[in-house]
């Protein structure tokens, strides 16, 4: 049996490298978590409380989950162009093993990414005719090894190490001179660490709450780009360059009641510090010849604003073996008119979700689906840093999960 959870832990890592796509913000890790909304800051009584807050490992059993989620986005531009419906999977893993008040988890999983990809025939008129890419891809992914303790029947602790594995690659039209785009390449990787610090308080069997925090995480990534304009001056094409991209401070606070036994609402507050994190991307070329033309560096505007999600959720047990779940939760978008672009969509979401789960012995199955119903931006301003017009996103996003208890 362990031999086989080994190579079945192994396979979970490569398939999150090799599965993995240009993702768009994941809001709700695991299954049963999306299903209710993503309010699991007060609740986090399952493996994936690696991510929600680590607090609530323990005091439950030993266990395995694993679980993927597929990101389906809708966006529009000037309602003409249109995004390519791609899915965006994400595996992720989670185990936990329980010494009674103590107890030690793993995480390997997906918690966040932004990304779109465009026709570049739909998109020809901002590029004087020219057909080019119009795609990017920031994701990262975590492995999370953590531990908590149960202080007394009252409160229990909880931390979990996030290293961050990070993806940054973008294809963009890239302005030669007045009348000509060329297409602009590249693709880096970089690695970053943090921590997540997490309380559970259990005031009576009807009533808990949790807290936790997030630390911001700097990837230092590295990476190749191709700019086909800087051959005009005889310089070769590809440059190495670095880049400094942070993922922000998070936090959350939640309570979970339980007005009968077979009833549980819940409800989050997260804030995410977008301000101190999203801020600028600059991309520093180490190409000597680059660098002696004048073409040290290149900075991306962002100036990403501070959000808080409000989340409500709620887990109905029909029988011994069938639980049904529905949640709703407010998304606000981060980035202000001033420098939204269609490659880094942002949008204010008004989000539905539903789950259910099953029980079958020592395995249980999940299954959740949410609807992020975005709001229409139109940009009438034009800045140098954004795409003036009408942006339109909707998410559609389902998720399924085995759990099996290891003791």
């Amino acid at each position: 049996m362990k031999k086989g959870l080994l190579v079945l832990f192994l396979v979970t890592i490569f398939s999150v490298s090799s599965l993995f796509a240009n993702g768009l913000s994941l809001n709700s890790i695991g299954p049963r978590a999306l299903g209710m909304g993503g309010a699991m800051v007060g609740l986090a009584d399952d493996p994936t409380a690696i991510y929600w807050n680590p607090a609530g490992l323990a005091g439950q059993n030993s266990s395995i989950y694993i679980c993927g989620t597929d990101v389906i986005p809708y966006g529009t531009y000037n309602l003409e162009a249109k995004t390519k419906t791609n899915n965006y999977l994400s595996p992720n893993l989670f185990a936990n093993y329980s010494l009674g008040k103590l107890a030690f988890g793993l995480g390997v999983f997906v918690p966040a990414g932004l990304g779109a990809e465009y026709n570049g025939d739909d998109l020809a008129l901002l590029t004087h005719g020219t057909s080019l890419k119009w795609k990017s891809k920031i994701g990262v992914i975590d492995i999370a090894p953590s531990i908590a303790y149960k202080i007394n029947d009252m409160l229990s602790l909880g931390l979990a190490a996030n290293i961050f594995y990070g993806m940054f690659d973008l294809d963009k039209p890239y302005k030669a001179n007045d009348t000509t785009y060329v297409q602009y390449t590249e693709s880096s990787t970089g690695l970053g660490y943090g921590v997540t610090l997490g309380a559970l308080c259990k005031l009576s069997d009807a009533i808990q709450f949790g807290l936790s925090v997030r630390t911001k995480v700097n990837v230092d990534m590295s990476g190749d780009a191709t700019n086909p304009a800087v051959a005009a001056y005889q310089l070769p094409t590809e440059s190495k360059f670095d880049r400094e991209v942070a993922w922000p401070l998070w936090a959350g606070f939640g309570i979970a009641v339980k007005p009968m036994d077979n009833l549980t609402i819940t409800a989050d507050a997260q804030y995410s510090q977008w301000s101190k994190s999203e801020d600028t991307f600059v991309t520093k070329f180490k190409n000597e010849y680059w660098i002696q033309a004048g073409i040290e560096k290149d900075t991306l505007y962002l100036e990403w604003e501070d959000c808080t999600q409000i989340r409500i959720g709620l887990e109905y047990k029909a029988s011994d073996k069938l639980k049904l779940r529905a949640g709703y939760y407010y998304d606000p978008a981060p980035a202000p008119d001033k420098t939204l672009t269609i490659l880094f969509p942002s949008s204010t979401n008004n989000v539905i979700t539903a789950g259910v789960g099953f029980c079958a012995g020592k395995f249980d199955v999940d299954f959740g689906l949410e609807y992020l119903m975005g709001k229409e931006r139109d940009i009438t301003v034009q800045t140098l840093h954004n795409n003036f017009g009408k942006h339109k996103l909707d998410i559609f996003a389902f998720s399924l999960a085995i759990g099996m208890g290891l003791m």
